[in-house]
C-alpha cells in the first residue's frame, strides 16, 4: 500500500510503502471495542466509596426498647433503613482493570491503524520537527494542512521543539511510537505518522 509523504509546509516529499498486514486490514468494530474497553477500565480510578453502618457518625445506642413499643425491632440509627444511615453493600475502592492478551492488543492496534487508512484519515509526515518550538508557527501549519483534531505519532523520541509548540494547541496530541494506542488513535479525526513513526510501528507490530 503506497501513500504520499508530505512536509509541514504541505509540499510533497516522495512516497512510502505501508505494510498491508498493519495498514491494509478490514477494520473490525468488535476488536476495537474490546481493546478500548480494556484501556478505559485500566484508566478508571476506582476510588468510589460509601460509608457502612460502622462508619457513620450516629450513636450506637439502641434507639428504643426491644419489646412493647408496637414498632419494629431496631438497634441503632446507623442501620441502612434509616436516613443518613450506613449503606449496605455499597461500592468500595477497587481496580476495574481486566486482562487482555498481548496478541489481541497488538491486533487491536493494527485494526485502529487500518481504520484510519481506510477512512482516508491517515497522513504520513516526513518529520515532526520545529527548531524554535513556536506554537504560532505550528498552529499556522495545522491550519494550512486542515488539521483540527489530530494525533501525531513520532519515532522512538518526540522532537522537543515540536512537542513544546504542540503543548498549547487544543486538539493536537503528540506521542512517541511506544505510546501509540487504540483509544487515542480513534479519538482524533486525523492520524499523522512521521516516517520514523511508521518504521517503529511496523517493527513493533510485526
Amino acid at each position: 500500500m503506497k501513500t504520499d509523504v508530505i512536509k509541514l509546509d504541505t509540499k510533497k516529499a516522495g512516497s512510502i510503502d505501508l505494510d498491508d498486514a498493519i495498514f491494509g486490514l478490514e477494520p473490525r468494530a468488535d476488536i476495537l471495542h474490546r481493546v478500548v474497553r480494556w484501556q478505559r477500565a485500566r484508566a478508571q480510578a476506582g476510588t468510589h466509596k460509601v460509608k457502612t453502618r460502622s462508619e457513620t457518625s450516629y450513636s450506637t445506642k439502641k434507639i428504643y426498647r426491644q419489646k412493647g413499643t408496637g414498632g419494629a425491632r431496631h438497634g441503632d440509627r446507623n442501620a441502612p433503613i434509616f436516613k443518613k444511615g450506613g449503606v449496605y453493600k455499597g461500592p468500595t475502592p477497587r481496580s476495574h482493570a481486566h486482562d487482555l492478551p498481548k496478541k489481541f492488543r497488538k491486533l487491536g492496534l493494527r485494526h485502529a491503524l487500518s481504520a484510519k487508512a481506510t477512512a482516508g484519515e491517515l497522513i504520513v509526515l516526513e518529520a515532526a520537527e520545529l527548531k524554535e518550538g513556536k506554537t504560532k508557527e505550528l498552529a499556522a501549519a495545522m491550519k494550512k494542512l486542515g488539521w483540527k483534531q489530530a494525533l501525531v505519532i513520532d519515532g522512538a523520541e518526540v522532537n522537543e521543539g515540536f512537542a513544546q509548540a504542540a503543548r498549547n494547541i487544543e486538539g493536537l496530541d503528540v506521542l512517541p511510537s511506544m505510546g501509540a494506542n487504540v483509544y487515542d488513535i480513534l479519538k482524533r479525526d486525523t492520524l499523522v505518522l512521521t516516517k520514523a513513526g511508521v518504521e517503529a510501528l511496523e517493527a513493533r507490530l510485526k
